[in-house]
C-alpha cells in the first residue's frame, strides 16, 4: 500500500518534530483527522504534558489533547529513533536570528540530521518552518540525499509554510488553505494529499523556493504596513493630531485601502524575524531590500517611543522617572496569548528599569519571566498595584482586562495598542 492510500485508510503514522505552538497544533488536528501521530520534542516537560493529556498553548484544550491521546493516536517523546517508523515527517521547529540578524538555521540542521539517520523509502519530510527561499532545495535536499537516497524517487521532499495565528478563534487551523511547493510535482501531490486531511483547501506552486517565498511575502506584507502605521503614529505626533482618528476615517473606505494599527513594536515568532529572512538572502545576491530594512528600523524603534512618552507624561506630573511606580499591562506580544517572543514590551520594562523606574507588571498569561539579567513575577493584586501606580502602560490589549475600571484607576495612562479608547465627543 503506498503511502497516499496509507493516508486514506487512516494507517499512516505521521512524526512532528518540535511541539510548540505549530508542532502541537498540527499534531493535534492530524490525530483528530484519524491519522496516528507521534511528536518529537527536547522538551521533556512538554513531553510529559501531552502525554498525561494536558495541553499548554491558549488555543488547544486539555480535553482536545487528552482526547486524542486517550484514542491513541497521539503520543510524544524524546527518542528520535522513532523517526524511522513514520511515513511523514513534519518539522516544526523555531528558525530566528542570529544577534547579527542571520538566520539561524541550526534547529532546522538538527532536525534534518535526526531524520537523515532514519530516512527510509516511501518517506514524505516536510519543512514547515519559515526560512529563505532555497532553504529546502539546498540545505535539506543536500543532507537527506547525503543518505544515497534521491528526492522524488526514493522519498519525498516538500516545504508547506505554517499558517497559524496563535490567540485567533476566528481563523482555527482547519480553516486555513495550506500552500504546498515539492522539490518535484510527485512529491507535492503526496503531501497535498496529507494536507487535505486537515485543510479546506490545498494550493500547490511550482517549487519549494515559490512556497518558502510565499509565507516571506505575507509576513513581509504585515511588518511593513505595520511599519507605515508606526511611522505615521510619529508624524501624527509632531503635526498634533490623533492618528486613531486619521486610521479609523481611513478604514471606512470600502476599497483600496486595510487597516493596520500603531503599537508598541513587533512581536512574535514570524513578522519581527521572517522579513529579515528575506532580506538576508538578497544581500547575499547583492540586492538590498530596502522597504524591509526601513520597516524593521521604525518597528524596532518604537519601545524607545512609547519609554519617552512615559518620561513625558510623568514630567507633565512634575514626576522623575527615578523612583516612579510603573506599572506595565501585558507582556506578551498579542493579546490572549502568553509568548513572550520577541515581545517588545520586554524592551518597555527594560527600558524604563535603566532609568531607575520601579518597575512591575501584570499579565494573565505570564506568572513571571527573565529577560535581559531582569527576573520578575507578575504582581498578584491588579487593583491595588493600579491604585500604587504612578503611571500605567498598557502594552498588550488581552480581552480579559476591565479597561474602563483600569482608565478611572490610574493616575497617568500611556496607552499603547488603544486597548482604551479615546472620550467621544459628544454628539452632534
Amino acid at each position: 500500500m503506498d503511502l497516499t492510500a496509507r493516508i486514506d485508510s487512516g494507517t499512516a503514522t505521521v512524526g512532528v518534530i518540535g511541539l510548540g505552538y505549530v508542532g502541537l497544533t498540527e499534531a493535534v488536528e492530524l490525530a483528530r483527522a484519524g491519522l496516528h501521530v507521534t511528536g518529537f520534542e527536547l522538551d521533556t516537560a512538554r513531553v510529559r504534558s501531552v502525554q498525561a493529556g494536558r495541553s499548554y498553548l491558549v488555543d488547544i484544550s486539555d480535553r482536545e489533547v487528552a482526547e486524542v491521546v486517550e484514542a491513541g493516536r497521539l503520543l510524544a517523546t524524546t527518542d528520535s529513533s522513532r523517526l524511522g517508523g513514520m511515513d511523514a515527517i513534519l518539522i516544526c521547529v523555531p528558525t530566528p536570528l542570529s544577534k547579527t540578524k542571520a538566520p539561524d538555521l541550526s534547529y532546522i540542521l538538527s532536525a534534518v540530521e535526526a531524520i537523515r539517520g532514519h530516512l527510509r523509502r516511501g518517506q514524505l519530510v516536510v519543512l514547515e518552518s519559515t526560512t529563505y527561499p532555497g532553504t529546502t532545495s539546498e540545505v535539506v535536499l543536500a543532507t537527506l540525499e547525503s543518505t544515497g537516497l534521491r528526492a522524488g524517487t526514493d522519498f519525498h521532499l516538500c516545504f508547506s509554510p505554517e499558517r497559524i495565528n496563535p490567540g485567533d478563534p476566528s481563523h482555527p487551523p482547519r480553516s486555513i488553505p495550506r500552500i504546498v511547493g515539492g522539490i518535484t510535482p510527485a512529491c507535492a501531490r503526496v503531501a497535498a494529499h496529507l494536507y487535505r486531511r486537515v485543510s479546506p483547501e490545498v494550493v500547490v506552486v511550482s517549487s519549494t523556493e515559490a512556497a518558502e517565498m510565499v509565507k516571506l511575502l505575507e509576513n513581509t506584507f504585515r511588518a511593513v504596513n505595520i511599519g507605515l502605521v508606526n511611522e505615521l503614529l510619529l508624524m501624527c505626533d509632531r503635526l498634533g493630531v490623533d492618528v486613531w482618528e486619521i486610521i479609523d476615517a481611513a478604514a471606512t473606505k470600502p476599497f483600496g485601502f486595510m487597516k493596520f494599527t500603531p503599537g508598541p513594536g513587533l512581536g512574535g515568532h514570524c513578522i519581527p524575524i521572517d522579513p529579515l529572512y528575506l532580506s538576508w538572502k538578497l544581500k547575499t545576491l547583492n540586492y538590498n531590500a530596502r522597504f524591509i530594512e526601513m520597516a524593521d528600523e521604525i518597528n524596532a524603534a518604537m519601545p524607545r517611543y512609547w519609554v519617552q512618552r512615559v518620561q513625558d507624561k510623568l514630567n507633565e506630573a512634575a514626576r522623575p522617572v527615578r523612583g516612579s511606580r510603573i506599572l506595565v499591562l501585558g507582556v506578551a506580544y498579542k493579546k490572549d496569548v502568553g509568548d513572550l517572543r520577541e515581545s517588545p514590551a520586554l524592551d518597555i520594562l527594560a527600558q524604563l528599569a535603566e532609568k531607575g523606574a520601579a518597575v512591575s507588571y501584570h499579565d494573565p498569561y505570564v506568572s513571571a519571566f527573565q529577560y535581559e539579567g531582569m527576573e520578575m513575577v507578575a504582581v498578584a493584586d491588579l487593583n491595588r498595584a493600579l491604585d500604587e501606580a504612578d503611571c500605567v502602560v498598557v502594552a498588550t490589549d488581552h480581552s480579559a482586562y476591565d479597561w474602563e475600571a483600569i482608565r478611572a484607576r490610574a493616575r497617568l495612562l500611556v496607552d499603547t495598542r488603544r486597548a482604551i479608547p479615546a472620550l467621544q465627543p459628544a454628539a452632534v
